[in-house]
């Protein structure tokens, strides 16, 4: 990322409004647990922060858990076909290897995707950035084995990792004293 990093002192003084500008796309999807992380400031560390983030995610009820990964779109989707992704979901697709498939490996992908979100009702959530194609087509696999309760369990933990990383792309190391 070429942007220059923000500080967690500047974070901590933001106004709300500016917090979840700032912050909102470290998940997709509307920015609820963000906007209720504000009201945890200050933070007194780029962990904290992020441990707080996590905190809020899997605290929240079913239902809000579940439209949060209803938000994530889905893998070689029509979203990454049109390039109508965000900009992070863009670089993350990318980095695992799934842009320029062949029409045979976009395919695989929608069937996969449809029998995930048919079983689970929300799409396939991975950190991309942590995989490659091969590894994520394994994944809907190993995944589709999992009880629903499972898989909302281990879908939030990929949108941890996911987080994480655009938190650590967005937000400077804690200085060290």
């Amino acid at each position: 990322m070429t942007t220059k990093r923000i500080t967690l002192q500047e974070i901590n003084t933001f106004t709300q409004p500016q917090f979840v500008q700032v912050l909102g796309g470290l998940f997709e999807g509307p920015p609820w647990i963000v906007s209720a992380a504000w009201h945890e400031r200050p933070f007194a560390g780029r962990e904290h922060l992020y441990q707080t983030l996590c905190t809020i995610m899997y605290d929240a009820s079913v239902e809000q858990q579940v439209e949060l990964l209803r938000a994530h779109p889905d893998l070689v989707g029509r979203a990454a076909l049109a390039g109508t992704l965000s900009p992070s979901s863009t670089d993350e697709q990318a980095a695992a290897g799934l842009h320029g498939l062949s029409a045979q490996e976009i395919a695989t992908f929608a069937r996969l995707n449809a029998a995930y979100a048919e079983r689970f009702g929300f799409p396939f959530v991975i950190c991309a950035r942590e995989n490659k194609k091969e590894s994520i087509l394994a994944g809907f696999a190993t995944r589709q084995q999992h009880t629903r309760e499972q898989e909302i369990t281990c879908a939030l933990n990929e949108v941890a990792k996911i987080s994480l990383l655009r938190l650590y792309d967005l937000v400077q190391p804690d200085a060290v004293v």
